[in-house]
Parts: C-alpha cells; sequence; structure tokens
C-alpha cells in the first residue's frame, strides 16, 4: 500500500487550490453582471405585481410574461456556465431537462413579441374595438397558447430524442459540457432545431414588421391620435430591435465553434466570455430596463423600488 509523500499533498493540495483561482478568476466577471442583471429583472417583476394598474392592463401582463421568460431563461443559461466553468459533467437526463427548459423559455420571448405587437396594432388601428378585444381573459389565453406551442415543440424533441440508443452507451454520464447543442444526439433533431428557428423567428419577424407597418399607415389618417401612433411606432421598432436580439442568441454556439478552430484556447475562452454577455445575458436584461425608463408609470415605481423605497414617488400618467 503506498502513501503520498508531504511533498505530493502539497504539489496537490497546491494544483486544487490554483484550479479554483481559476475558476474563480474566469467565472467571476460574468456572474457579477449576471447576479446585476437579474436583481434588476427581479425588481422589475415585483413592480410589475406591485399595483393592480399593472395587473390590470394587458400590456404589462404580456410584458410580464416576456421579463419572467428572459430572467428564468438567464438563470439557466448562468447555471450551464457555471456548470462548464466548473468542468461538471452532467448526465444525459439532468442536461436534458436543463436544455429543455432553457429552449422553452428562448421561445417564449419572441412569441410574446409577436402577442405585444398586435396589441399595440389593434390599440392605434382599431382604438373603439381595443377595450373589447385586448380583454384580460383573452390575454390570458394568448399567453397559455404561447406556453402550450413552445411545450409542444420542447415536446417534440424529446420524441426525437428517444431515437437515440442510450442502451448502448457505458453510461449516461455526458463526454462533454452541458448545453442546447449537447441534446442534439442525432442529425434530425439538429435539422429540426434549425428550421423551427427559422420558422419562429421569419414569422414573428413578419407579423412584427406588419404590424409596424400597419400603425405607421394608421398614424397618416386624420381620424388617428397622433402621439398614441408615435408611441405605438416606436414600441413596434423596440419590439424589431428586441427580436433582432433574440435570434442573436442562436448564432452563440455556431459562432463559438468558428472561433475555436483558429485561436489559442486563452483567446477562445476572453472572447467566448465577452460573446456570452453581449448575446446571452445582455439582451435578456435590456427589456426591463428600456420598459422601465420609457414607461411613465413604470419609471417611478422601479426607481422606486431600486433605490429601497427610499421615496416614494407619484405613480405618473395612467397607461393608455
Amino acid at each position: 500500500m503506498s502513501y503520498a509523500t508531504p511533498s505530493q499533498t502539497n504539489i496537490t493540495v497546491g494544483l486544487q487550490y490554483r484550479r479554483l483561482l481559476e475558476i474563480v478568476l474566469f467565472s467571476a466577471p460574468i456572474t457579477l453582471p449576471c447576479c446585476v442583471f437579474l436583481f434588476i429583472n427581479g425588481i422589475m417583476l415585483f413592480t410589475l405585481r406591485s399595483k393592480s394598474v399593472f395587473r390590470e392592463t394587458s400590456r404589462y401582463i404580456l410584458l410580464y410574461n416576456l421579463l419572467f421568460a428572459d430572467t428564468v431563461q438567464m438563470a439557466l443559461s448562468q447555471l450551464l456556465y457555471l456548470l462548464s466553468a466548473c468542468r461538471i459533467w452532467l448526465t444525459y437526463p439532468v442536461c436534458g431537462v436543463l436544455a429543455m427548459l432553457a429552449d422553452l423559455t428562448n421561445e417564449v420571448s419572441p412569441l410574446t413579441l409577436v402577442v405585444m405587437s398586435l396589441e399595440r396594432y389593434v390599440a392605434v388601428c382599431y382604438p373603439l374595438r381595443h377595450a373589447t378585444i385586448i380583454t384580460i381573459r383573452n390575454t390570458a389565453v394568448a399567453i397559455i397558447v404561447v406556453w402550450a406551442f413552445s411545450s409542444l415543440n420542447v415536446l417534440i424533441r424529446v420524441l426525437l430524442l428517444l431515437d437515440f440508443p442510450f442502451e448502448e452507451l457505458e453510461s449516461l454520464q455526458m463526454k462533454d459540457y452541458c448545453s442546447d447543442t449537447a441534446m442534439f444526439l442525432s442529425p434530425m433533431s439538429d435539422h429540426y432545431d434549425k428550421a423551427f428557428t427559422c420558422f419562429l423567428f421569419v414569422s414573428a419577424g413578419v407579423t412584427v414588421t406588419c404590424s409596424y407597418i400597419g400603425v405607421i399607415i394608421a398614424a397618416r389618417s386624420a381620424s388617428t391620435d397622433k402621439a398614441s401612433a408615435h408611441k405605438a411606432r416606436n414600441t413596434l421598432l423596440l419590439h424589431l430591435v428586441q427580436l433582432g436580439l433574440s435570434l442573436s442568441s442562436t448564432v452563440h454556439d455556431p459562432l463559438i465553434i468558428a472561433i475555436s478552430k483558429n485561436l489559442k484556447r486563452v483567446a477562445i475562452v476572453r472572447i467566448q466570455s465577452i460573446i456570452y454577455v453581449c448575446i446571452i445575458l445582455l439582451p435578456r436584461c435590456l427589456s426591463a430596463l428600456i420598459y422601465g425608463i420609457r414607461d411613465q408609470t413604470i419609471r417611478p415605481i422601479l426607481i422606486y423600488h431600486l433605490c429601497c423605497r427610499l421615496k416614494l414617488p407619484s405613480l405618473g400618467s395612467k397607461p393608455r
């Protein structure tokens, strides 16, 4: 029976401390901004449930659903990032659950943006019927349809995974870090993901663009409220930008793969961290910041909560 010498023990402990230091230095610059973003989104979610005007207005209900999906997506992305930084390999079932939840929330966001765009279109183009079309009940139905459609897509992905011969594997332990692409165990899964992503963003882009054009046309009408039309046009333009940011997250993995073929590991790690913050984390927080600053009703209450309730401001103007 062999025993480790004191020098060998010191070397082992030194390597462990060095590895721990590398993990901390590698993950801290990413984790701290993510915690800040999660805090802002959490305050925004709390703000949207703090007043009855938010709970009883359709566009605020839709905004809450969008922020909730973005916040869950951000938390799951950061969890997978930390697992990768700590070099922890999961089993296929655990990774599959995390990846499917990430897919679910990632698809809810663009679909919610579509519903929000249609709501603004109805508000400008059919102002007299807006109250009867955009009701709390219809908004709840639209949200249920969005989540059901996204869940159906996840179910199809799970069914495609069932064709993979897991019984031929030596164990269910993964040989790579957990990610969305790591669960594409068959060519069919990869093809389906690309086809669905193209369909989702093309259809969402066309819907938001048509709503934007419809609002511009309506703004030229003499019977339309010019201020309301101008505000709705800016909101729809914001939705287009958000949709583009959501689409940018789909190029994260292919971009990293392309970079890894031409650069050294140290450069890859640094570039990957920057791309991760810009493409994955930042877009998930922009909705809270942009809507919180633009909306005259949300802004004072959001600042009030962000400042730890140091001063109670007025609610501001009522939403249209």
